[in-house]
């Protein structure tokens, strides 16, 4: 009777999970992200995918790989390190508050780069790594290898290139071994932040670069944000959704909003059952890096290794797009 009772008693705790899981239709979730994975992390298996192995560019997710081996390197996190030529972004173009000549911890570097997705940075904490940026980036290509990420290649420490390359699913392995660091967690989901730059000793304020965090009705262990245009709009999240932790990545979201509204609506979705219409009128766009005639080329990925995929997508860096009604 006693071994019965236990056996009700358990099966009440875990059945409510359960029948959530089982009642989700992944068919009611709409979302505008070109790939997306939504990873239930206590089984082990996602509850919606969509186009989840298609490789594609990942801009500044790619932080997280470079905060991963960063850490395992066990460099001292007060060590100061300086923004220097090396560190200024000659690919794309895009601007940094960390002029030169300023120098940070590397603790303070690292939290700049996941908190604010900061270019320079990532750049100098990737320079200040035994052996240099090439050796930074082998170490990333070999933590891929290592997790079975399959279908990820790393060029840079940053996520300038669009040569970075990975997939939902590998996204959705990278972001739970992420979160076994728990500075990680703490930087990545820090709302704001200031840094004393040095030998000035100015104040210097800065934001996350997703606004989610800030938001009470979210519960956000670890996220991360991207963006150059071969890549659309990207986020990756660890977060609790009515007391379940899921792992959601989403890929090349056009517009600046699209990626948060692809969030809500997974919420929603998880929290009800139901679906959130998606904003109609959007504007037509070709998707990320690819117009549709290359998209439906990227098929053509399957076994593909990342090596030839990176030299593919590089390639197409040197192509001027239009946009198409697709």
């Amino acid at each position: 009777m006693n071994r019965l009772l236990a056996l009700v008693f358990v099966y009440a705790l875990v059945a409510p999970a359960w029948a959530a899981s089982a009642e989700l239709d992944p068919a009611k979730l709409r979302l505008a992200s070109a790939n997306a994975v939504v990873w239930d992390t206590a089984a082990q298996r996602p509850i919606y995918a969509k186009a989840a192995d298609e490789v594609t560019p990942i801009a500044s997710l790619t932080k997280l790989m470079t905060a991963i081996v960063v850490l395992e390197a066990a460099q001292s996190p007060d060590e100061m390190l300086e923004i220097e030529t090396n560190d200024f972004d000659f690919l794309k173009g895009s601007r940094s508050r960390l002029r030169m000549g300023v120098t940070l911890s590397r603790s303070e570097m690292l939290r700049l780069a996941l908190m604010s997705s900061e270019n320079r940075a990532a750049s100098s904490l990737a320079r200040h790594y035994p052996g240099g940026t090439p050796a930074c980036i082998a170490a990333m290509n070999a933590k891929a290898r290592a997790l079975g990420m399959t279908r990820t290649h790393y060029s840079d420490a940053t996520g300038l290139s669009a040569a970075n390359v990975s997939t939902a699913n590998d996204l959705a392995k990278l972001v739970q071994v992420a979160a076994e660091y728990p500075l990680i967690r703490e930087f990545s989901t820090t709302p704001a932040h200031y840094v004393e730059l040095q030998p000035t000793g100015r104040l210097l304020g800065f934001n996350n670069s997703n606004a989610l965090v800030k938001n009470l009705a979210w519960d956000i262990q670890l996220q991360k944000t991207g963006y150059i245009r071969e890549a659309g709009r990207c986020l990756v999240m660890l977060t609790n959704i009515g007391s379940r932790p899921l792992v959601i990545v989403l890929l090349d979201s056009s517009g600046k909003l699209t990626r948060l509204g692809d969030a809500q609506r997974v919420k929603h979705w998880v929290e009800t059952g139901e679906a959130m219409a998606l904003p109609s009128g959007s504007p037509p766009r070709y998707q990320g890096t690819f117009t549709p005639r290359q998209r439906a080329a990227k098929s053509s990925y399957k076994g593909m290794s990342s090596t030839r995929v990176a030299a593919y997508v590089e390639s197409l860096k040197r192509v001027k797009y239009t946009q198409s009604a697709h």
